[in-house]
């Protein structure tokens, strides 16, 4: 029964046209070609991603957060205290005004106190600008490798010039050792980001970055496996354009260098729009819903990858409105620009030793700098 369902996923008229099979896949007369044992070298290389995140963190993003100005700082603790804890924790993190009345007689603090106790302990879950930095800091290696990588794989390549030629001879299309690794190294840095997005920093957008790793991931692995490898990297290529951008602006505003960051952000803005609305629609995902059925009877396994790339191409566009809502700060009278995705942290001086301060800063008497709204890893992560 097993088997035979084996069969059935596997069928050559699934995955491909009429009059080829999974046989043309294979080695022959000295050409490679992709295999589905081979996506497991993305295993080991995900796990040394991890590791070498750790030692990058360390070694690297650290000294260059105290370098750039990063605030290093430890955040003062919630002291120990049971009764609060427990309505922290079971209850609300926000307690009501009479909540919080009530837990001040409980515990003989005054109410001054239970509400300096709820910010710092609501604190200590928020992730430190040194977490941010180093996480940003180590997406924007990846990126900024993984873009001018892919440019030297792929730009002496026929199908860069001529996208027509990405479906030139499939699937009876040679594996090059380059194409290898790019994939490889794409596959296992997206594995490690869904390894790892528990202990990331969260935002809004959490489960949207889940679906886009997923999706990414099943369209590297499906890619490769029926060789559209020419589609898929270019596909990567025009999604790593955009991405070290965001990362090393987020980078500069952690560091509090906004002038920096916000030109970086018009940058970023202007690269991702211009790849991932009107490249990757316009040139990649019409390439590949038009040239296959132009050359072949149509089959499944083309509309399954042009479904895949449609998931993303709507993560695109949700992202778009949020870069479109960040964009709209920037105009006159916009002062205060903040993270639309992340919860800000809250400040022991804003409230407990000036209030009327606070207040001016609630209503806009004190500008802040642009704090990036987007996180997002799309590839073909």
């Amino acid at each position: 029964m097993l088997s035979r369902f084996r069969e059935l996923i596997w069928a050559d008229w699934i995955w491909f046209p009429e009059g080829h099979s999974w046989e043309e896949l294979k080695d022959h007369d000295g050409k490679v070609f992709p295999k589905i044992q081979d996506l497991w070298a993305s295993i080991p290389v995900a796990f040394l991603f991890l590791v070498g995140r750790r030692i990058f963190d360390w070694k690297v993003a650290k000294p260059l957060a105290a370098l750039l100005g990063v605030d290093l700082k430890h955040r003062v603790s919630a002291s120990q205290n049971p009764t609060l804890e427990s309505h922290f924790c079971q209850y609300s993190k926000h307690p009501t005004q009479s909540a919080i009345e009530n837990l001040s007689k409980q515990t003989g603090c005054s109410v001054r106190q239970v509400q300096s106790w709820f910010r710092r302990r609501r604190n200590q879950e928020r992730p430190s600008k040194l977490t941010k930095f180093q996480e940003a800091s180590w997406r924007f290696t990846f990126y900024l490798f993984a873009f001018y990588a892919g440019l030297a794989v792929l730009i002496d390549k026929p199908w860069f010039q001529d996208i027509r030629k990405v479906w030139e001879d499939f699937p009876k299309m040679p594996l090059l050792a380059s194409q290898y690794w790019y994939y490889m190294i794409e596959l296992g840095f997206y594995l490690s980001l869904l390894f790892s997005v528990a202990s990331d920093v969260k935002r809004k957008d959490f489960w949207e970055q889940i679906v886009h790793h997923v999706v990414t991931i099943v369209l590297i692995s499906f890619s490769w496996l029926v060789n559209y490898v020419r589609a898929g990297s270019l596909i990567m290529l025009v999604h790593d354009a955009a991405d070290y951008l965001m990362e090393l602006a987020k980078m500069f505003n952690y560091a509090g260098w906004k002038r920096t960051c916000n030109f970086l952000f018009v940058a970023f803005a202007a690269v991702f729009v211009i790849t991932r609305l009107m490249i990757l629609p316009v040139w990649i995902v019409f390439m590949t819903l038009t040239f296959p059925v132009a050359r072949h009877t149509p089959f499944f396994g083309v509309f399954f990858f042009d479904g895949l790339l449609f998931v993303l191409q709507i993560l695109h566009f949700f992202w778009a409105g949020l870069i479109l809502r960040m964009a709209i700060k920037f105009l006159p009278g916009s002062d205060i620009v903040e993270d639309e995705r992340s919860d800000k942290e809250e400040t022991e001086s804003d409230e407990d030793e000036d209030p009327e301060r606070h207040e001016k800063q609630k209503n806009g008497h004190v500008k802040n700098g642009y704090v990036l709204a987007i996180n997002h890893h799309s590839k073909t992560d």
